[in-house]
């Protein structure tokens, strides 16, 4: 785990704790609405020692996303390589639910891409770019359902990914509104009784 000293202290602070701190704060109020004092204050550190470390707010916003894709997002791999495309819809759903139903309700990156409009432009794009990877990913994996033969009836890749990825904002939206694990389980109980397959 890498340690970074601060700047005119002999103390030290573990990066990944700070990120783990800041991806908090950024998670509860957004981005516009985390001032530094508030990411300082979380992450234990004075506000030189966050430039020294991160950069400024917007370059540690993005290296928190980068961690909340590798320890939040990790079942998006995973519900990729299911052998049908409902066990990717199911993976990604039950995947979503224990993401959004943990410690932080909500999706960050849905977060942010709301509290980001008409905001800060270079965050916004950073965030849509994100979104968009995995839409893309998604996008590749339900053509390829397709063209195996995994609907019964003729579908097209594009508007079965926008539906799933519907769901899955409107799931993240619902959590941060205070929707329970049990509800959020319904949903996804609900959209895969209606997913087409043979």
């Amino acid at each position: 785990m890498e340690k970074l000293a601060t700047r005119g202290r002999p103390r030290e602070f573990e990066i990944e704790q700070a990120l783990a701190a800041a991806l908090k704060v950024f998670w509860d109020k957004g981005y516009e609405g985390a001032s530094i004092s508030d990411l300082t204050g979380a992450m234990g550190i004075t506000r030189p020692s966050l430039y020294a470390a991160f950069g400024n707010k917007e370059e540690l916003f993005k290296q928190a996303l980068d961690l909340y894709e590798t320890e939040k997002l990790s079942y998006v791999g995973k519900a990729l390589e299911a052998e049908t495309a409902k066990g990717v819809a199911e993976r990604f759903l039950y995947g979503s639910i224990e993401n959004i139903t943990g410690d932080c309700p909500g999706c960050l990156g849905v977060i942010a891409s709301v509290n980001c409009r008409g905001g800060t432009s270079d965050i916004s794009d950073d965030v849509q770019r994100r979104a968009q990877s995995s839409s893309e990913a998604l996008l590749t994996r339900m053509q390829r359902a397709i063209d195996e033969g995994d609907f019964p009836t003729a579908m097209d890749a594009e508007t079965i990914t926008r539906y799933l990825m519907t769901v899955l904002q409107g799931m993240s939206v619902q959590a941060g509104s205070g929707a329970n694990r049990h509800e959020l389980e319904q949903v996804a109980e609900t959209t895969l009784a209606m997913w087409p397959s043979r």
